[in-house]
């Protein structure tokens, strides 16, 4: 491994000073993706800025009824607090369903954000990648892509981005906080990450030197539940082949809201606003349910291996918002 520098900051403008006068510098949170690609080669920073002591760790009630959420919050408390549970379940449902019980006491809002794909290409120093080294090519394209894109890919990259969360936030209409040399911007989650087009080397859309501080969590609609559920090859500890958020408010048999988000489908979590388009005023049904997402996934372009993930998210989300309109079928608790 390459030697580094390791810094503590106390204040979030130590944290930016430190990254500012240290080229190659990256922040530390959780560490449980950023370790691992040290550890693989992917990265080597020349400086850690470990900003794990900085007051970014509360949950608090903003105002207008939502929630702030500090970038160093822990996936587990944030899945296990009581707002969350009520309110926004799905989020809570999407941090239980990704790694395991150690790492989500680890890893945090910020860093869980941030992580970067599971493509074997992009983890695999000896194989060439556009998203690792720009230029080089993308033989996930020909070679082992079952678990990668089926939207939004471009001939430079088919990554898909991991998180589990994203997925819940991306339908809550969630927003990040953001601190810069510049100074504070907050950006829409759905804005926040990148298809990869023919800079696939950029995940996000976070300027250098810029630091997660805190994600806002909107009221829900008044009336609307959520849930989340994720296909995968494990019953645990295991990426997402396709998974779904879904907020959904049904009133006399009619659709009044739907927000809906795709996981492991593309290189961001995906907003499905097809679906949504054709859901919203709706009769709420089945029928109803499959054709807006058919539509949605009419954009799909699998790739030789990867097309069963098209009929799987389909009957993810009809199933969920299924579930959702049903409650005396045992649908989530509403949020």
């Amino acid at each position: 491994m390459k030697p580094f520098a390791y810094l503590r900051a106390e204040r979030a403008e130590d944290a930016l000073d430190a990254f500012a006068t240290r080229p190659g510098a990256q922040f530390l949170a959780g560490g449980t993706n950023l370790i691992d690609l040290m550890k693989l080669g992917v990265t080597a920073p020349a400086a850690l800025v470990d900003i794990g002591r900085l007051p970014l760790d509360g949950i608090d009630e903003t105002p207008e009824g939502g929630l702030l959420v500090g970038a160093t919050v822990r996936n587990s408390d944030l899945a296990a607090h009581p707002g969350v549970r009520a309110q926004w379940t799905a989020l809570s449902q999407a941090l239980l369903a990704g790694a395991s019980p150690q790492l989500r006491n680890t890893a945090t809002t910020g860093g869980n954000l941030l992580q970067r794909t599971r493509c074997p290409y992009f983890q695999d120093t000896s194989k060439p990648c556009n998203k690792r080294a720009p230029g080089t090519g993308c033989p996930a394209r020909e070679g082992a892509h079952r678990d990668l894109a089926v939207l939004g890919h471009s001939p430079h990259c088919v990554a898909t981005h991991p998180s589990d969360m994203a997925v819940a936030l991306a339908a809550f209409d969630a927003r990040v906080h953001l601190l810069g040399p510049e100074g504070p911007r907050t950006v829409p989650v759905t804005d926040f990450h990148r298809l990869p087009g023919d800079r696939p080397e950029q995940d996000t859309v976070i300027r250098p030197g810029e630091l997660i501080t805190g994600v806002t969590l909107p009221p829900p609609p008044a009336g609307a539940r959520s849930a989340y559920r994720k296909a995968r090859d494990r019953a645990s500890y295991a990426f997402a082949l396709a998974s779904v958020a879904a907020v959904l408010h049904v009133e006399d048999g009619v659709v009044r809201h739907a927000a809906l988000a795709f996981g492991g489908l593309a290189h961001k979590p995906w907003r499905a606003r097809v679906a949504e388009d054709l859901l919203t005023g709706a009769p709420a049904g089945e029928e109803t349910y499959a054709r807006a997402v058919e539509a949605e996934l009419s954009a799909a372009e699998p790739l030789r291996d990867n097309a069963f993930k098209v009929p799987l998210a389909r009957n993810l989300a009809v199933s969920v918002l299924n579930a959702l309109s049903s409650p005396s079928e045992g649908g989530p608790t509403p949020s």
